[in-house]
C-alpha cells in the first residue's frame, strides 16, 4: 500500500494568492481590453500586474471574522451609551453641533466611497488591485453604517440631523464635500485612486478622524470615539491602498510620472479646500479643545506629509502645488469659515454661537499671528449687536468658486486683508475661482466644471424652490421656502445656539438655569 504523502502547509502569502488572485482569470473568447477599458484611458501605462503589492493580506473568511469581532464590541458600546442617556454625559449642548456637521457632510462620504471603489475594483486589469477595492469598499459600507447607527441616539433628542440625506444632495455647504466626490467619481479608477485612497486618506485622513476622534473624548461622547477607533483601523489599510497605488504607478512607466504628479497637485487641494469644515469644527465646534487646527496640521500635514514627499522625490514627485499656500492658511481658514457659518447659519441645519471669553483667549494663544489683530474685533462686534438684540444674519448670497463650490471667503495668500478672487473666460461665459490653483483645476477639464450645480445659481434661478411656491410672488419669504426646499425646520435646525431649542432642552435636562450671556462672561473673567 502507497504511503499518504502530507501535503506541505501553505504559507501566509500563498494562502492569500490561492484565495484571492488565483481566482482570476484571462479571458478568451473576449479580449482583456474591452473587459477591462477604464484603466487604460486615463494614459497611465502598467506592464506587469504581478507587480502590485498587498501589505495587508486578508482573505475574505478572516476579514468577516476580523470585522465581526470589532462590531461586537462597537454596539456593546452604542447599547450601553444608549441605555445609560449618554447624551447627557457631554461638555455642553454646543459640542453636538460638531456631530451634525459629520453626520451631514462626512458620513455620506463614506456611502460615495463605497460606491467608488466598487465601481473602481470591477474596472482593474490585475486581480490584486481588484481585490483591495473591492475589501474597501465593503469597509466604507460598513463606516456609513456604524456612523449612521451611533449618531441616530443624538438625533432622538436633538435638532438639525433628522434629514441628512436629502440635505446632502441639496444643502449649499454640503455642496462642497459631494462635488469632491463627484469630481473623483467622473475620473477614471487610476485617478479615483489617487484622489481617495493616496491624497485624501494617506495624506489628509489623519486630520479629520484623529483631532474629531479626540475632541469627542474630551467632551464625553464615548460612542463617537469607538466608532473612530473601530473605523480607524480599517483607514490604516486604505492609507497603505493608497501609497501603494501611487508607487505602483510610478514604477510601472516613467511616463506616468506626469500625470500622476498633476492628480497629486489637483486632489491635495480639492482635499484641503473641503477640510475648511473640519477646521471650522476643530477651533470653534469642541467645548473642551485638544488642539488648534494650526497644530493638526504642523503634525500631521506638514511633518508627517513632507516627509512622505520627501520619499516619493525619488521618483520624480514634488509636493503639490498648493502646498506651500496650505501650510500658509493655516493661521486663518477656520476663522473664515467659522465667520461665514455665522452669518450664514439661518440657512445651515446647525447652530453657530460667539465663542466665549476663555474660548477667545485659548484662539488669541494658539493663532498669536492672526487671531487678535483680523479676526476677533469682528467677532466682539456681532456679539454686542447679538446682545442688542441684533443678531447679524446675512440676508445676500455669496459668489462662489466654480471648482470647490465654496464662498468666496479665502484670502490672498501673505495679505489676508484682500479676498482671494481668479476669473476665467471659456466659451464666451465669465468662471470665478477663490484660488490660482481651483481656477488651474478648471482649466484643465473646463467641460467637466461648467456643468457644476452650483447652490446659489439655482437658487437664482428659482431651482432651489418647492413646486407649489413662485418665487416672485409678493408676500413670499425667499429664504424661508429655499429652507423648505432643502426640508430645513427654520428656527428649529438652525440660527442662533443661545437661543435654540437644544439649549433650552439640555440646560433643563441637567437643571441648569438658563444665564443670561453676559453674566456667563464675567462669571468666566472671574
Amino acid at each position: 500500500m502507497d504511503k499518504a504523502v502530507k501535503k506541505k502547509k501553505l504559507g501566509l502569502k500563498q494562502r492569500y494568492t490561492t484565495m484571492t488572485r488565483d481566482l482570476a482569470w484571462e479571458t478568451s473568447y473576449q479580449d482583456m481590453d474591452k473587459v477591462f477599458p477604464y484603466d487604460k484611458y486615463e494614459g497611465i501605462k502598467i506592464h506587469d500586474w504581478d507587480k502590485w503589492e498587498d501589505p495587508f493580506r486578508l482573505t475574505m473568511d478572516a476579514y468577516w471574522k476580523y470585522q465581526g469581532e470589532k462590531d461586537k464590541k462597537l454596539y456593546a458600546v452604542i447599547d450601553a451609551f444608549a441605555q445609560n442617556n449618554g447624551q447627557l454625559g457631554i461638555s455642553d449642548a454646543r459640542y453636538v453641533n460638531a456631530l451634525k456637521l459629520f453626520i451631514q457632510g462626512v458620513s455620506p462620504l463614506e456611502y460615495y466611497a463605497h460606491r467608488g471603489f466598487a465601481h473602481a475594483g470591477r474596472h482593474f486589469t490585475g486581480a490584486g488591485v481588484r481585490v483591495a477595492s473591492q475589501m474597501q469598499s465593503i469597509d466604507e459600507l460598513r463606516h456609513y453604517q456604524t456612523q449612521a447607527h451611533t449618531i441616530s441616539h443624538y438625533n432622538r433628542h436633538f435638532n438639525g440631523m433628522h434629514d441628512n440625506i436629502k440635505w446632502f444632495d441639496r444643502m449649499w455647504y454640503l455642496a462642497v464635500p459631494k462635488s469632491f466626490f463627484e469630481d473623483a467619481f467622473s475620473g477614471g479608477p487610476f485617478e479615483f485612486l489617487t484622489a481617495v485612497s493616496f491624497s485624501f486618506e494617506y495624506v489628509l485622513t489623519n486630520l479629520l478622524f484623529v483631532p474629531f476622534m479626540s475632541g469627542a473624548a474630551h467632551n464625553g461622547d464615548m460612542a463617537t470615539v469607538t466608532f473612530g477607533f473601530s473605523a480607524q483601523s480599517d483607514e490604516s489599510r486604505h492609507m497603505t491602498l493608497g501609497i501603494e497605488c501611487i508607487k505602483f504607478m510610478l514604477e510601472q512607466d516613467p511616463d506616468n510620472v506626469p500625470i500622476v504628479q498633476r492628480w497629486i497637485d489637483k486632489w491635495f487641494w480639492r482635499g484641503y479646500r473641503l477640510l475648511t469644515l473640519v477646521a471650522m469644527m476643530q477651533d470653534y465646534m469642541l467645548p473642551k479643545r485638544v488642539m488648534s487646527w494650526k497644530e493638526a496640521w504642523e503634525m500631521y500635514a506638514e511633518s508627517n506629509g513632507g516627509a512622505l514627499f520627501k520619499d516619493l522625490a525619488r521618483y520624480g514627485i514634488r509636493p503639490p502645488k498648493g502646498w506651500e499656500d496650505a501650510c500658509e492658511g493655516k493661521d486663518h481658514i477656520s476663522h473664515q469659515a467659522w465667520g461665514t457659518f455665522y452669518q450664514y447659519s439661518h440657512a445651515a441645519a446647525f447652530h453657530t454661537w460667539i465663542p466665549k471669553a476663555d474660548e477667545m483667549q485659548w484662539l488669541s494663544e494658539k493663532y498669536p499671528q492672526s487671531f487678535d489683530r483680523h479676526y476677533r474685533s469682528r467677532l466682539e462686534y456681532w456679539d454686542d449687536l447679538a446682545k442688542q438684540d441684533d443678531r447679524w444674519f446675512n440676508q445676500h448670497l455669496p459668489m462662489l468658486c466654480q471648482t470647490c463650490q465654496i464662498p468666496m471667503v479665502f484670502t490672498e495668500p501673505g495679505d489676508p486683508t484682500k479676498i482671494s478672487l481668479r476669473e476665467t473666460k471659456y466659451e464666451g461665459q465669465k468662471y470665478h475661482f477663490c484660488s490660482d490653483h481651483c481656477k488651474e483645476i478648471f482649466q484643465h477639464e473646463p467641460r467637466k466644471y461648467v456643468q457644476a450645480w452650483l447652490p446659489v445659481h439655482q437658487i437664482y434661478q428659482g431651482s432651489c424652490y418647492p413646486e407649489d411656491i413662485n418665487p416672485e410672488s409678493p408676500g413670499d419669504s425667499p429664504v424661508r421656502e429655499v429652507l423648505r426646499y432643502y426640508g430645513v425646520v427654520g428656527g428649529q435646525d438652525n440660527g442662533e445656539f443661545e437661543t435654540s431649542q437644544d439649549r433650552h432642552n439640555f440646560d433643563g435636562w441637567l437643571g441648569k438655569a438658563h444665564k443670561p450671556e453676559q453674566q456667563t462672561e464675567q462669571e468666566a473673567n472671574k
